[in-house]
């Protein structure tokens, strides 16, 4: 058995199952609200907490690098551990029988595939694209190095950081990279450039090194930026329905994408409720 195929089934699997738990509570009525609109349901009890386990337990697994992992008996003993012991602020809070029986019960269930998998001498998973988290230190020096090369403060860049936006920032309405072709532009660009791998760091959560396939610059509920070792560009999604690009990326795509300049952000009053700075 490979570890490389043990570690892309955890990850699939841990990734198919936060989409379907996240559906299954979508499909509630009330958002999982008893009537009072306040307290939880024992259906939405017996959901959510299962679903912040397995994110909690999909960070974990993503620590490890998918470059260079151990051999099958310590990766295994990995998996089992982040079955074991994964939290995140979402699942530390005091629970009540109820949600805590849905997270031990959703740790038993990984752990219980993880074994299932090591014992399948012919197990075959599809490759994934790759994706891992950064350690802290590598974090504390990406945020370092983007405040240095481009002014980033606070995890904020423009057009949020001035009233006037630099000429070679190109910044464009966030739907951009939800319709048309937008975030394919970005990779093809990228690729273009012979980049492999993108730093994505978040104003909360994890950061990740990450294939440039897989990299799209959306607000997907965090303020996120992006760059690459080489720090020649950067792109930054913000919570005000914007995403701007610099430096390489920025030429690139001014150049290259003929649909550019209709999603161009036109100004302040698209962000009428937000005070200039």
């Amino acid at each position: 058995m490979e570890s490389n195929t043990v570690h892309w089934a955890s990850r699939r699997y841990l990734k198919a199952r936060y989409e379907d738990l996240r559906r299954g509570y979508r499909q509630l009525p009330n958002d999982g609200r008893q009537a009072d609109g306040y307290h939880y349901t024992t259906e939405a009890k017996q959901i959510f907490p299962r679903y912040n386990v397995v994110a909690a337990i999909l960070v974990e697994v993503e620590r490890l690098d998918p470059d260079h992992l151990p051999g099958i008996d310590v990766l295994t003993h990995a998996l089992l551990a982040a079955a074991e012991a994964a939290n995140s602020p979402f699942t530390t809070p005091r629970q009540d029988e109820v949600e805590a029986g849905a997270i031990a019960d959703e740790r038993r269930l990984f752990a219980a595939n993880v074994r299932r998998w090591v014992a399948q001498p012919d197990l075959d998973i599809d490759p994934l694209p790759y994706r891992r988290v950064l350690t802290p230190e590598e974090s504390s020096a990406w945020r370092t190095s983007l405040q240095h090369r481009w002014g980033v403060r606070n995890g904020w860049w423009h057009p949020l950081l001035s009233s006037s936006v630099p000429d070679d920032v190109l910044v464009l309405t966030g739907e951009s990279m939800w319709e048309d072709d937008g975030v394919d532009q970005v990779r093809r660009v990228l690729r273009e450039l012979g980049r492999r791998r993108v730093v994505e760091v978040s104003e909360y959560g994890a950061d990740y090194l990450l294939d440039v396939g897989i990299f799209a610059p959306r607000y997907a509920g965090a303020e996120s930026l992006w760059s690459d070792e080489r720090h020649d560009w950067i792109a930054y999604a913000s919570h005000e329905g914007t995403v701007a690009f610099g430096g390489a990326l920025s030429a690139g795509l001014a150049t290259n994408w003929p649909d550019v300049h209709g999603w161009r952000w036109s100004g302040w009053h698209e962000l009428g409720h937000l005070e200039r700075p």
